[in-house]
């Protein structure tokens, strides 16, 4: 009886574990990526942010992108921003909850409607410890970044190949389940 008091209760934190360590890599835009073409406030429409999740913005070399405050975002002003970026592909780790707005670096790119404002929920707290690295991206409070050099998979010829905009990160999961089982079987026998 003990023994199978002990596997529910361990099967249990397992679980709980692994769904607290999910976050979600969203690319911006989904295939069309970050793009002048690319209606990002429906793309943005359905999705559901949360601490944890990774923005990756994938474009062209005539596009760049930064992370701005909300009166720049309004106003598509390109100087000040709290953090740029112009690789063709960089990545804003959503570590805090709130809102946060992204714009083209190009202003006239920003007023044709290449902007981006997303909410991000939940309660502040530190991202999984393997969780995707932000190119100059994240927070404007963060005082350490760091910088991905992932060339851009982002051109003028997009690929007939679809990806998913979420892929999900199991952070440890596989070792915790590996620990689980070993100190079951060393349990048991």
């Amino acid at each position: 009886m003990r023994r199978s008091i002990f596997l529910v209760v361990a099967v249990l934190a397992i679980l709980g574990y692994a769904s607290m360590c999910r976050a979600t890599t969203y690319t911006v835009g989904d295939t069309s990526g970050w793009d002048i073409a690319t209606d990002v406030d429906s793309w943005a429409q359905d999705k559901h942010f949360v601490v944890g999740d990774v923005l990756s913005f994938q474009y062209s070399s005539s596009h760049s992108v930064a992370e701005v405050n909300r009166d720049r975002y309004e106003g598509c002003n390109t100087t000040n921003v709290l953090q740029p970026g112009s690789n063709g592909n960089t990545t804003f780790a959503l570590t805090k909850p709130g809102d946060r707005y992204f714009i083209c670096g190009k202003q006239l790119h920003c007023y044709a409607g290449m902007k981006l404002h997303v909410v991000v929920e939940g309660k502040a707290a530190e991202a999984p410890s393997r969780a995707p690295q932000a190119e100059s991206g994240g927070d404007s409070t963060t005082t350490t970044t760091t910088t991905t050099t992932i060339p851009s998979s982002k051109n003028n010829n997009p690929s007939p190949i679809v990806r998913n905009s979420s892929t999900f990160v199991r952070v440890g999961f596989k070792s915790l389940v590996f620990v689980a089982f070993t100190c079951l079987m060393s349990w048991i026998m």
